[in-house]
């Protein structure tokens, strides 16, 4: 059994970082103070040149607040999904619901179109969804490789039970936990056989740097090599175990 490390990150230096410290891939993107925006075409180039597209999975999501969008915001998102792979990214990670929560499925097809034979992970808009469970089958119809989900509680090591429902399930969909995650949860949620497991390893840098009111709080995201290898670690040494 494998189980891949996955590391959010938001610049080319967080990149490098989290991949010198033992990750398998990246999700780029923006803004994870909000759950994460998609990041610049221009951010998109820097990390992959920086780490190797094959690492570099970038988020595709036009705005917080929900995963309802509207006829603009799926041609805005079709058209950084192609732009992002273009780039050279080897997948991007997507996600829509209806107004009763069910996957926007019409709006699904479109962004696996535009990927084209790249990666396509449907993201914690799973977890929004009245049943993680039910939408799998869909998921794996419309071609979803990989999901990444906390089994629908707000830390993933309060969904365990959801997310062993998930691999159970079989669909051929990736099982990727993430929400919350910290370096002491990884051996308890990698036990339920999960494909990944996926973490921001965030620190905060610049609080000494001048701020103010036209550049919102003082400092900003880093990621943090130390608890990338901690993670690295309980992800191996529970696999050997």
């Amino acid at each position: 059994m494998t189980v891949a490390l996955e590391i959010a990150v938001q610049d080319a230096a967080g990149a490098r970082a989290a991949i010198a410290a033992g990750a398998d891939r990246l999700e780029l993107c923006q803004a994870l103070a909000v759950g994460g925006l998609t990041p610049s075409i221009a951010l998109v180039e820097t990390a992959v040149a920086a780490v190797g597209g094959g690492r570099v999975n970038v988020l595709v999501r036009p705005r917080a607040g929900g995963f309802v969008y509207d006829g603009d915001e799926i041609t805005l998102v079709a058209a950084d999904v192609r732009a992002a792979i273009a780039a050279g990214a080897a997948g991007v990670v997507v996600g829509a619901l209806t107004d009763d929560g069910q996957v926007d499925a019409q709006a699904l097809r479109r962004w696996r179109a535009a990927a084209g034979d790249s990666t396509l992970v449907f993201h914690r808009a799973i977890d929004a969804a009245p049943s993680p469970l039910a939408v799998l089958d869909e998921l794996a119809a419309i071609g979803v490789d990989r999901v990444l989900t906390s089994g629908g509680a707000a830390r993933s090591v309060d969904g365990t039970d959801m997310l062993r429902r998930l691999v159970a399930a079989d669909t051929g969909i990736e099982i990727m936990a993430g929400g919350g995650i910290r370096v002491g949860d990884i051996a308890r949620i990698v036990a339920v056989g999960v494909d990944a497991v996926h973490l921001s390893a965030r620190a905060v840098a610049g609080l000494d740097v001048p701020s103010g009111p036209g550049g919102g709080a003082g400092g900003h995201d880093v990621t943090d090599p130390v608890v990338v290898a901690a993670a690295e670690a309980a992800v191996r040494s529970t696999l050997s175990g």
